[in-house]
């Protein structure tokens, strides 16, 4: 399996801007929370001031993955916090996990999807659908940062369609022979393993670890992007790949089985991008009160309080959403949909207010002296994958009238 070039190698400077974020909590919302999700906040807070902020301008301005960070998320516990400590995960509730993914997109969206691929899309299939084996040989390592890891089912001519995939496998007897292409996956240049959804002969839908090295398996790498630049993507490609038996995933098959890898992303996704939200809410408060125009603060003006009352109530809205939903994840009683308005409700907020603190920054707001530019160019991203923005909005309507539009 071919290594990427770009995330070695790449130097990197320090930013001397001082990331002085403070969170809004209109709403009193920590009184919601437990003293330990309080802690869980605070470190992972301090982590990306220290490790992320000083160098994310740099690192989205290259195209640099800053392959280092994967260890760190290790340290921290941000790989798969909801998996029990017997396999090397922090035995979290989901409000701590949703914390985590705010804090860690508050500094970079792409840092996100980092850690919320390896956890919702690599920890957890792998932890709820895998052999007793399969999860004391790759959880440990997968939450450590030892192990990196991939999600493929996305192909290049089946996104919102997933059902539709032409990957397949073959059963030989000794093993598996895999064949097809998959698009857009997130840490695929550097993983060292790969959770793959393809069909078996009777075109059934099956979980597959795929293993760096394997003879036949690639994963090229996607240059050009404009967004999630801090991030790695590429393709996975397999040619014949030989894939032992035991490396299948036992537990469920079917396509439910990466939906439900899905939902537990997309709930990441809900926290993740209202994290990014309050850092533009926050740049934008700051730099309103700072900038003087006609002998006083922007602040002052009327339009400039209108944008920052309503990202702040979007904000805060969001935050209730989120809070609520989490409540419903540890109940074990979240739905699909329900997740689906999270997801849709927060990156809209987030690409809102993402425009309107550009806005108050003026010219200032296109460069990367402020997060804005960045935050918004990752989040449009962030509109389209793990269901896109519409695709969203019909598994609501859905819900609501029974009948499945996208079919």
């Amino acid at each position: 399996m071919e290594s990427t070039t770009y995330t070695q190698k790449v130097p990197y400077k320090k930013s001397s801007k001082q990331d002085m974020f403070e969170s809004p909590d209109f709403y009193n919302i920590d009184d919601l929370l437990s003293e330990e999700h309080l802690l869980i906040r605070k470190s992972i807070r301090d982590f990306v001031k220290k490790e992320i902020s000083p160098y994310i301008e740099d690192w989205a301005e290259n195209n640099h993955f800053p392959i280092h960070i994967v260890k760190k998320f290790g340290e921290i516990g941000a790989f798969g916090p909801f998996v029990p400590k017997e396999y090397g995960g922090q035995g979290m509730d989901y409000i701590g996990y949703g914390l985590i993914m705010q804090e860690i997109e508050r500094g970079d969206s792409g840092m996100r999807s980092t850690a919320s691929v390896q956890g919702s899309l690599v920890m957890y299939p792998i932890y709820k659908f895998g052999s007793e084996d399969q999860k004391n040989k790759y959880l440990p390592k997968l939450a450590s940062g030892e192990m990196l890891g991939c999600f493929g089912l996305t192909e290049p001519d089946f996104g919102s369609d997933p059902g539709g995939m032409k990957s397949h496998f073959e059963d030989k007897g000794d093993y598996y022979l895999l064949n097809g292409t998959k698009m857009w996956i997130s840490n695929s240049p550097d993983a060292d393993i790969a959770i793959v959804w393809a069909k078996d002969e009777s075109g059934r839908v099956k979980g597959l670890i795929v293993e760096r090295g394997m003879e036949g398996f690639t994963a090229p790498v996607i240059h050009g992007k404009w967004s999630l630049r801090a991030s790695c993507t590429g393709e996975l490609v397999f040619d014949n790949v030989k894939v032992p038996k035991k490396n299948l995933l036992p537990g469920k098959d079917g396509l439910g089985a990466p939906m439900m890898c899905l939902d537990s992303a997309r709930y990441g996704i809900a926290w993740g991008t209202i994290g990014a939200a309050m850092d533009c809410y926050d740049a934008a408060k700051r730099y309103a009160l700072e900038r003087i125009q006609f002998d006083k603060p922007i602040a002052s003006f009327q339009l400039i309080q209108k944008k920052l009352a309503e990202m702040l109530t979007e904000i805060t809205k969001g935050q209730l959403l989120n809070w609520r939903l989490g409540t419903l994840m540890d109940n074990g009683t979240a739905t699909t949909p329900q997740i689906s308005m999270a997801k849709r409700n927060s990156v809209e907020v987030a690409l809102n207010v993402a425009r309107e603190a550009r806005q108050i920054h003026g010219g200032m707001g296109i460069t990367n002296e402020y997060p804005i530019m960045r935050h918004m160019m990752n989040l449009e991203s962030v509109l389209t994958y793990e269901g896109t923005h519409d695709i969203h909005l019909l598994i609501l309507g859905h819900e609501i009238t029974g009948i499945p539009a996208y079919k």
